[in-house]
């Protein structure tokens, strides 16, 4: 996770916070409560704008408001928008056929191609209405280990999966 997908999350989590109060939010307000520098928020703020996770409305009275409802909107759609695609370093794909240049490299690209899945379904599994919930206290004896919470069960079990697959060398 980059400092900029953790900011735009931020970001967003103070708009749904304050959805239902009267207008968009100001920039300037967004980096009050989240505690952001301004001209970095402004920023990823925009690139939330190109990706079609907020709104914005120009001059006096203008700010930012999430174009969609926060029960829409994943945290892997937030990162994606600011980050790019959501891999586990930038490795390539593992070669057809065993064709690999260097020892263990056709393993390792694997494994990092699985390592990046799982964090793409995992973080697409939390929408920012979960997280306004757990802001607020409503679910604050849940933790955000999916291992922990049934709602979020398959993916625990996937990734369990897959890790004792690579332990039994599947």
């Amino acid at each position: 996770m980059s400092t900029r997908g953790d900011y735009a999350s931020r970001a967003l989590l103070s708009l749904a916070l304050h959805e239902n109060e009267p207008g968009p939010t100001s920039v300037h307000e967004v980096a009050e409560r989240t505690g952001l520098p301004q001209p970095y928020l402004e920023q990823i703020l925009l690139a939330l704008k190109g990706a079609g996770l907020v709104r914005s409305k120009r001059g006096v009275g203008g700010g930012y408001i999430l174009a969609r409802s926060p029960s829409e909107i994943t945290l892997a759609q937030i990162v994606s928008a600011v980050d790019g695609p959501i891999v586990a370093g930038d490795f390539g794909e593992p070669h057809e056929n065993g064709a690999c240049e260097h020892e263990g490299q056709c393993v390792l690209l694997g494994v990092w191609s699985e390592v990046g899945a799982h964090m793409r379904s995992h973080l697409h599994s939390y929408t920012l209405a979960e997280m306004v919930d757990r802001s607020r206290g409503s679910k604050a004896n849940e933790t955000l280990d999916p291992s922990t919470s049934h709602s979020h069960e398959s993916t625990s079990n996937g990734a369990l999966d897959s890790e004792q697959s690579l332990s039994r060398g599947n």
